[in-house]
């Protein structure tokens, strides 16, 4: 996936989850941050940011924040990028060896999934989970409590149980990753949810991505780690 007529800027505060201030050729600007999660480790003062200019001329903010330089290691923090770049993975062929159809927000049960793919020899619903935190090169979801993502695991058992392939994507916005492991501390009962559907059948990936400041591609697969950890 490529952004469009982007711009480098350096970040100053984060008001709230919507909105952060840079500074843009000199001057303040009010942006779009498109991650409403808590982002404490990549949004520092003084931290270069990457942003998009918006298409729309209507909106009261011009530009949307979506990349951030973190020691060194640029990170994409689009919440809305990772659903587009594993569409477009899967389209070209990186999952799955066959040709396949891609349909976006496919409902099933209580739930929406992020994808659902057919061909002639699978029908898979797909779940795809950004993932932005990363301490010592291990890389964590979630970074907040997140029910909602207890639920679509949940869910994804029971498409295994009617008969569907069922899959849980993380999508690790940078490079340089070791290994991907649920964030035990921050939500336990994500971990624990996760180990259950993995049990059930449930395919667990991590991939990273190849990040520029304009693109975002998922790469190569990451370990993943299930068992239990505790870290400061």
């Amino acid at each position: 996936m490529k952004y469009d007529r982007i711009a480098s800027a350096v970040f100053l505060d984060r008001p709230n989850r919507f909105i952060a201030h840079v500074k843009l050729d000199g001057q303040m600007e009010t942006v779009h941050v498109k991650n409403t999660g808590r982002c404490r480790e990549l949004l520092i003062p003084g931290t270069e940011v990457v942003l998009e200019e918006s298409s729309n001329p209507a909106r009261k903010t011009k530009y949307d924040l979506i990349c951030v330089n973190k020691a060194g290691r640029w990170i994409n923090m689009d919440s809305q990028i990772p659903n587009k770049a594993a569409r477009e993975w899967i389209c070209s062929g990186g999952l799955f060896p066959e040709p396949v159809t891609v349909q976006t927000e496919k409902t099933y049960g209580n739930s929406r999934f992020d994808l659902y793919v057919e061909s002639s020899v699978r029908k898979a619903f797909i779940e795809v989970k950004g993932v932005t935190l990363e301490e010592k090169n291990v890389a964590r979801f979630p970074d907040a409590p997140t029910l909602r993502g207890v639920k679509h695991l949940e869910e994804l058992i029971r498409c295994m149980e009617d008969g569907y392939e069922a899959y849980l994507l993380f999508v690790i916005q940078m490079k340089g990753i070791v290994r991907f492991e649920p964030n035990w501390n921050t939500h336990h009962e994500f971990g624990e949810t996760l180990r259950r559907a993995k049990s059930a059948g449930v395919k667990i990936l991590a991939y990273d991505c190849h990040i520029e400041k304009d693109l975002i591609e998922i790469e190569n697969p990451v370990p993943i780690n299930l068992e239990e950890t505790n870290y400061v």
